[in-house]
């Protein structure tokens, strides 16, 4: 008789093969002895081979798509999964060890109330790849958001919220996600103990995806979870910080573009009852003038 699957470890991959492959021979070595975890690859239409590379892992289940579906192509292995708990990562990142993980879900099973798991997320050389999604502190706690390359959530609870938002296809997924988890009462929950190596750092080299993609979702965020006048001033700050990355990108034409999708898109608002907008105040700084103007001063 098989044992039952805890954890289901799904990743999406998309023409970096020797990520790919570094992530997987991570997780065999990783896994190997754990029947209790299964691994799920998801590729998004690769052309460099990569896809074939997974379809060869036995120790892997691969799903293949056609083409490139952006952060959607997560959803297919979210759908496979079988375990109680998903573990999320890129295709260049990977948990340190199997204690990280087992403290996680530990806390996962003694703490009710407690959605998702953010892992502390590190460079190779040990140096914390730290953001405006985790508190700058290394403590145990409660976090306002996680990062996408490296958290645990419960599987049903990730079912109810929907998954990833298919339409946003790259960047600020996670945000609605962490929105959608507190708006269904759970915590989020910052555990330095679980990490997660992370290979790649965030690319600051122009391209109208960095323009376009963060721009529509943010507008697209502040319209559906805040309220009035709130979200008029989120927006107008958003659409100025916003143009000033597109002009040091030369992307204004797909910046205009953003705009366009981000306003005029219909949005079925869901608003974020105050507190939760308190826990989530580290978006609402990132997404006003007067505190990006502070920050430069």
């Amino acid at each position: 008789m098989s044992s039952p699957i805890k954890l289901s470890i799904v990743f999406l991959n998309f023409n970096k093969l020797i990520e790919t492959q570094f992530t997987c021979l991570a997780l065999q070595k990783l896994c190997s002895e754990r029947p209790d975890i299964e691994l799920i690859a998801v590729d998004n239409g690769s052309k460099d081979g990569t896809n074939e590379y997974l379809q060869a892992q036995t120790h892997i289940i691969s799903i293949s798509l056609p083409d490139n579906t952006g952060i959607a192509g997560y959803n297919i292995g979210f759908n496979r999964a079988r375990g109680q708990y998903i573990l999320v990562l890129d295709d260049d990142s990977c948990p340190a060890n199997l204690a990280g993980i087992d403290h996680a879900l530990a806390l996962l099973e003694r703490r009710k109330d407690i959605g998702v798991i953010a892992a502390h997320i590190q460079m190779p050389d040990g140096s914390p790849q730290w953001s405006w999604h985790l508190p700058k502190n290394a403590a145990p706690g409660v976090s306002p958001f996680f990062i996408g390359c490296g958290f645990i959530i419960r599987r049903d609870l990730f079912a109810k919220i929907g998954w990833y938002p298919d339409d946003f296809f790259l960047y600020q997924n996670e945000i609605d996600v962490c929105f959608q988890v507190r708006l269904q009462g759970y915590e989020i929950f910052y555990d330095p103990d679980f990490v997660v190596i992370h290979r790649g750092s965030p690319s600051q080299r122009p391209g109208w995806r960095r323009v376009f993609f963060p721009t529509r979702n943010t507008l697209w965020l502040i319209r559906r979870y805040y309220p009035q006048p709130l979200a008029t001033y989120m927006l107008g700050s958003r659409i100025i910080i916003g143009l000033v990355r597109a002009i040091s990108f030369h992307e204004v034409r797909h910046y205009c573009r953003a705009l366009k999708a981000g306003l005029c898109s219909p949005i079925q608002k869901t608003i974020l009852p105050y507190p939760l907008q308190q826990q989530g105040k580290s978006f609402f700084r990132q997404n006003s003038l007067f505190h990006q103007l502070l920050k430069k001063l």
